[in-house]
């Protein structure tokens, strides 16, 4: 089995950069937001609940409809908490799955919430992507073409980076200042060490 890595950071932290660089690196990455996707599509007992809690019509012609999900959950702090509930637990189950079936020495599950949703128990190690609040900010903005208001509430609805970042067992840092490719070259050298460890 290989060592299960967690990889996380805050809305604009770039860690999709980042992931994108191991898997250049030819490690195996799980995208948690992807496969939830997926999972909204293709996992009836999910599907069920959701129109359960949601209502019927919050599928179209069996595509879930995610600007009406948006907007009854992100007004509704509890409704949130229902919907992150709901999906967890098979998004979970199929990162799992999915790591018991990959033969690299190690594998990089990338997701936002990875404390928040409980998800860090099963994992081996954790990977932080610091980078400071206004540049997040500015990223989010530009790549979304939001507002800095829906922006700041969006990432008031995670953990706070710094509590985050001291979660976690290795930090990458996406300031702009430092460059990323040397620093994960650098943990990934180090991973695979673990890994070989780990496997003898």
């Amino acid at each position: 089995m290989p060592l299960k890595i967690g990889l996380t950071g805050g809305i604009g932290s770039g860690k999709t950069t980042v992931a994108k660089v191991f898997e250049l690196l030819e490690i195996p990455v799980y995208y948690a937001d992807a496969a939830s996707k997926r999972l909204y599509k293709t996992d009836s007992e999910l599907i069920a609940k959701l129109k359960e809690n949601f209502g019927e019509d919050i599928y179209q012609q069996e595509e879930l409809d995610i600007t009406r999900l948006a907007s009854i959950v992100f007004s509704q702090p509890d409704k949130l908490a229902l919907l992150n509930q709901l999906v967890h637990p098979p998004t979970i189950r199929d990162a799992e799955n999915w790591m018991k079936s990959q033969t690299a020495p190690y594998v990089i599950k990338e997701a936002a919430l990875l404390f928040e949703s409980g998800s860090v128990a099963g994992l081996d190690l954790v990977i932080g992507v610091y980078a400071p609040q206004h540049i997040r900010l500015k990223r989010v903005i530009d790549r979304d073409n939001t507002s800095r208001e829906e922006v700041l509430s969006r990432m008031k609805r995670q953990i706070s980076e710094e509590i985050k970042m001291r979660l976690c067992d290795f930090v990458i840092n996406n300031n702009e200042q430092e460059l990323v490719i040397p620093q994960v070259i650098a943990l990934h050298q180090k991973l695979m060490a673990l890994a070989l460890e780990n496997a003898g």
